[in-house]
Parts: structure tokens; C-alpha cells; sequence
């Protein structure tokens, strides 16, 4: 049974609902989150209930954390969405509803691993790092810049690790002797990655609501037993990007960026 892998929503429920009604009209009926619901975009709130209705699970991403707990180590931009997100939530005038979201948000988890039944690979599950679940990055660059960062970290890579964070979609493969090397998803044939007995692999899925690798299409991924495949779709950014801009308290910033896919 296929998967579905969503992450770094980012309240952008306009791009949200165009990824789900995709894996509808694919009859994908299992989805799991690897966080970042929230933070930056302009619906909080329908973002965090679109999950908890359609998700299986969802990882905490370190912006759910921000808003839930404190956003330590944000940018000002950043940090001042993130309050005003919290603010979104206490505003909510249906305790009940105020109630469930801020439980779903104290609950989500930091790592789960998956094994599936039937021999299948067992996957990992983080939202940054396999290191640091919830805060770091693995950047594509890593591969050349940081080639200890990303040697010690595929230590902790049981066979296959999925993770969001950089908004960057691609591979990590960690191909023995040759050393770990990076795919975007434009160089993998037909946008699919094939898991390969022996290899080691970090799967990010890209991102939901605010993609960062100079394409302004939604990410997602969707991980079937032999393989992952990118999914790219367009959305109406400008509905989000308008949202964004009626809310002083959001970088307008924060809006121009979708369109540039940065």
C-alpha cells in the first residue's frame, strides 16, 4: 500500500488542499506529516485540522514547537509569525476546538520508525535529522562542505530516513566506497527514486506550502515498497500570498517568496 509523505505545510492550506485532493484522485488512503504545519502562512488553524483529519500521523516540526512552546533561534520574520500563529490558537472562541488543536500540536512526535510487514524496508522518520530529529538541516551542499556531518548522520540511518526541514526535495544516498551523494528529484528517471539492497538513503520530501529549491510547485513525496516518487503540482499562490499580505504582523516577504519557490 502506497504512502503519501507531506511536511512543511507551513499554513499554506491553498497548496494544502491541492496535495490532498491529488492523493485522493489517486486513491492514496494513508498520509503521514513530517511537521512544520504551521508558521509563516496565513491558516494556522485550517492547516492543523486538515492534518488531524487526513493524516495518519505527523511528526513536530521545530516551527510546531516554536508556537507551542518558544521559537528559540528563529529570525525576527520567523519568530513574529510564530507569535502571531500562537495568537491564532488562544483566539480560537470554541474552547473545545482551542482545546483539541493545542493537544494535537503537545502530542506530535519527534521520530517514529516504521517497519512494515512482508519484509519490507523499515523507514525513519524525522523532521530534521536523524541526529537531531526537530532542528537540523541536511543541506544538499553538506555532501561537499560537511562530508563528516553527513557521515555521522547516515550512522544513524537504519536503512531508509525520510525528513522535511530544508524545503529541498532530493535523495542522499549513501553508496558505500563512493561516498554519500545527492539527487534532485529532476535527475532521478522519472522522478523516482529505487531503494537498492545495501544502500542507504535520506529521502527529503520537499515541501508542502513553502518550497525552496527555486521551483514554486508544491512537494510531496510518495514512498511505495520498491521506491519514492516526487509529485510536484501548482496551486494558486497568489490566494496565500494575498492572505499573507492583509496580516501586518506577517513579512510581506513571507508571500513574494512562493512565487519564486525560495
Amino acid at each position: 500500500m502506497p504512502t503519501a509523505v507531506i511536511s512543511d505545510v507551513h499554513a499554506n492550506a491553498e497548496a494544502l488542499r491541492t496535495v490532498l485532493a491529488d492523493i485522493e484522485r489517486r486513491g492514496i488512503n494513508r498520509i503521514i506529516s513530517l511537521g512544520d504545519i504551521i508558521g509563516y502562512g496565513p491558516d494556522p488553524l485550517e492547516c492543523v485540522d486538515m492534518v488531524r483529519e487526513h493524516c495518519d500521523w505527523s511528526l513536530m516540526g521545530n516551527h510546531d514547537f516554536g508556537v507551542l512552546y518558544e521559537p528559540t533561534n528563529f529570525n525576527p520574520g520567523a519568530e513574529q509569525a510564530a507569535y502571531w500563529t500562537r495568537s491564532q490558537f488562544d483566539q480560537e472562541r470554541d474552547d473545545a476546538a482551542r482545546v483539541q488543536r493545542y493537544e494535537f500540536l503537545g502530542k506530535l512526535r519527534v521520530r517514529v520508525l516504521e517497519t512494515p510487514p512482508d519484509g519490507q524496508i523499515p523507514i525513519l522518520a524525522v523532521h530534521g535529522s536523524p541526529r537531531r530529529p526537530i532542528n537540523e538541516y541536511i543541506f544538499p551542499d553538506d555532501i561537499l562542505t560537511a562530508p563528516d556531518k553527513v557521515t555521522t548522520i547516515f550512522e544513524r540511518v537504519p536503512r531508509l530516513c525520510i525528513v522535511g526541514h530544508t524545503h529541498v526535495p532530493g535523495v542522499f544516498c549513501d553508496e558505500g566506497g563512493n561516498g554519500p551523494d545527492f539527487y534532485p528529484p529532476g535527475e532521478l528517471t522519472d522522478m523516482c527514486y529505487k531503494f537498492t539492497d545495501g544502500e542507504k538513503a535520506i529521502i527529503n520530501v520537499g515541501s508542502v506550502g513553502q518550497p525552496r529549491d527555486l521551483d514554486s510547485r508544491a512537494c510531496y513525496t510518495i514512498l511505495y515498497p520498491d521506491r519514492a516518487q516526487f509529485v510536484r503540482l501548482e496551486y494558486n499562490i497568489g490566494v496565500t500570498a494575498n492572505k499573507i499580505k492583509k496580516v501586518p504582523e506577517l513579512s510581506d516577504w513571507l508571500g513574494d517568496r512562493l512565487f519564486e519557490g525560495r
